[in-house]
């Protein structure tokens, strides 16, 4: 019998800081994955400890037992699989990395595509409720500029300038602060612009889009996510939910 043993931890088994005491945000601070969680001249924000502890760690660790386990099936041979978070939050920048070296990113914050740009960004609405936008591709930008009436103002027709994308996010921020968050999902949730209002946990289980594939359900009175991924020939069973 083959014997497949998984750990995880921040550092990593070995380096200078091996033995160091750590936590999510020391760990994506040191990999990289933080730098971009902020705006230029700010310090980064101090995110949920998702990208590490779950995505760089949790997740990489039971990618990789998946992976031994059927090496074991085909080798007989059991191994030991080291998750550290370093390691996996260090490999979830690769894509932005590939974009850098492609020239599409670069690392002064607020100058890429995807921290700089006014079409992708969330903005402050009039209730002090929040809604983001990620109009990336030009049909949704354009359609953006339609839905807000922009389609003809010049100042928004080279939206992929960076050099214009300050004084269009500080346009955006006053345009957005004129009427609620509800109020432009009204306008804008539903269509090709790419858009959603930020929403809280408790707002976001009763949204009709997350009501209709109950992802979240109520138990013993709290608030909790269904399993995830699905499987169409697996589905799950068992889960005790509240009635309501």
């Amino acid at each position: 019998m083959a014997l497949v043993f998984g750990r995880m931890t921040g550092w990593g088994q070995h380096g200078p800081l091996a033995q160091a005491a750590g936590h999510d945000i020391n760990y994506i601070a040191l990999s990289g994955a933080l730098w971009y969680a902020g705006e230029p001249g700010s310090p980064p924000i101090t995110p949920p400890g998702l990208v590490g502890d779950i995505g760089g760690g949790a997740l990489y660790l039971a990618v990789g037992l998946l992976a031994a386990i059927l090496s074991a099936r085909e080798t007989g041979k059991g191994q030991v699989v080291d998750a550290a978070i370093v390691d996996g939050s260090a490999h979830m920048m690769n894509l932005l990395l590939s974009l850098r070296a492609a020239g599409h990113f670069v690392t002064e914050r607020g100058r890429s595509i995807l921290d700089g740009p006014h079409w992708y960004a969330t903005y402050r609405c009039a209730d002090d409720r929040f809604i983001s936008l990620g109009s990336l591709e030009p049909k949704f930008y354009a359609l953006l500029r339609q839905k807000l009436g922009l389609a003809d103002d010049p100042a928004f027709t080279n939206g992929y300038d960076p050099e214009s994308w300050q004084d269009l996010r500080r346009r955006f921020e006053v345009l957005f602060r004129q009427r609620t968050r509800d109020e432009w999902s009204g306008l804008l949730e539903g269509t090709d612009t790419c858009f959603a209002p930020v929403l809280d946990p408790d707002e976001a289980a009763s949204h009709p889009h997350m009501v209709a594939r109950r992802v979240y359900v109520s138990v013993n009175g709290s608030i909790q996510a269904m399993p995830a991924p699905r499987f169409s020939g697996t589905p799950l069973t068992g889960l005790t939910a509240d009635p309501s």
